[in-house]
């Protein structure tokens, strides 16, 4: 071989070798996740929106400085878990976002600026004006359509708390769904924030969203036979409660999965003690992600979920010491924004949690 020769093919094997690392299209394998963004508002008022306390005057003296912090740390996480994975997220869910404006400041930051995350958002009904939205890399996932899902009170199943003039005035989070070919496969992403359980109260209302996601999940499924379809969010209950194991037919083990049920990888790792936030000295995870039937029992060749911690468990936690309070009332638990009603310059009281799918 001569030099010239010797020459392009170590460039060919360079090019091969950072593709690889950077989760292209050549690898076969792809990181989905979701990320709780904890309150990430601009500085501006919304119309309509109870967003008062995020402006520079309001109670938390939401200035522009603090916004800045706020993006840093968020693309920080997400910069961080491309490092630890050889890769960025292919797709990423997120929730507590204010509006588009946001996550365009967000995909800006130069710390993630170089996968060009294009955007899915709907402006939804929420009071405080919070949404989700999906981040995606359009090298890898090629977008056919989507939907904001509202929530209704139109179910045969559940016995609802609130009056019906409770009811007409009750306003939460659209469910978000984003349909498109990944690796050349048909996938359909589910992005939620289900209902608070500020009170103690609203466990028929998250039961109702995840009838709703598992509802149109099914409709999915049969008009496009085979789909492959995430389901992921806050979902203000851990995988063991009735909205995810009843209503969304949540499997603990992929054995059990059935035609139409769901994989559910975080509830083994909920009964083993992982978390990804804590209320009152416990861990919870309602970041939870759930897969159907075909992305557990793929065709050779075609993507399914893998283990990725410690060989066994199909979903991750992810934190990074610099993502933990090392003091104070909630030292060991997520390094939040505000503490007590003091910024103190955290990144989110919620831990991202992902898996990974491969066709190797």
């Amino acid at each position: 071989m001569n030099k010239k020769r010797l020459i392009l093919a170590l460039a060919a094997s360079l090019l091969l070798s950072l593709t690889a690392c950077a989760g292209g299209k050549g690898t076969g394998s792809y990181v989905l996740g979701f990320y709780n963004l904890e309150n990430l508002f601009d500085t501006y008022h919304d119309e309509g929106k109870n967003d008062y306390e995020f402006l520079p005057d309001g109670a938390n003296k939401w200035t522009e400085a603090r916004y800045e912090k706020k993006l840093h740390n968020m693309a920080t996480v997400i910069r961080a878990m491309a490092d630890d994975n050889k890769a960025y997220h292919s797709v990423l869910g997120v929730s507590e976002i204010e509006n588009r404006h946001v996550l365009e400041d967000l995909v800006s930051q130069p710390e993630i600026a170089d996968a060009n995350y294009q955007i899915v958002h709907y402006d939804g009904p929420d009071r405080r004006g919070v949404d989700v939205a999906l981040l995606y890399r359009p090298d890898h996932f090629e977008l056919i359509e989507s939907q904001s899902i509202p929530f209704d009170f139109n179910s045969t199943s559940i016995t609802f708390s609130l009056t019906k003039e409770e009811q007409d005035y009750f306003r939460t989070r659209d469910v978000l769904m984003v349909r498109g070919l990944l690796g050349g496969e048909m996938f359909a992403f589910f992005v939620a924030h289900l209902p608070s359980r500020i009170g103690g109260k609203g466990m028929d209302l998250r039961s109702r969203g995840a009838e709703i996601i598992y509802e149109h999940s099914v409709r999915l499924m049969k008009e496009y036979p085979g789909i492959k379809i995430m389901v992921m969010g806050d979902m203000n209950d851990n995988p063991t409660d009735e909205s995810m194991a009843v209503y969304m037919h949540g499997r603990e083990n992929i054995s059990e999965v059935g035609a139409q049920d769901f994989f559910s990888p975080f509830t083994s790792m909920l009964k083993a003690g992982y978390g990804s936030l804590a209320y009152r000295g416990e861990w919870n995870i309602y970041d939870i992600i759930l897969v159907n039937e075909p992305l557990v029992n793929a065709k050779p060749g075609s993507l399914r979920i893998i283990p990725i911690v410690k060989g066994k468990y199909y979903g991750r936690v992810f934190s990074k010491p610099f993502m933990v309070q090392q003091s104070g009332q909630y030292k060991g638990t997520p390094f939040r924004t505000f503490s007590s009603g003091t910024f103190i310059n955290g990144y989110s009281d919620h831990y991202p949690t992902y898996i990974v799918v491969s066709n190797k």
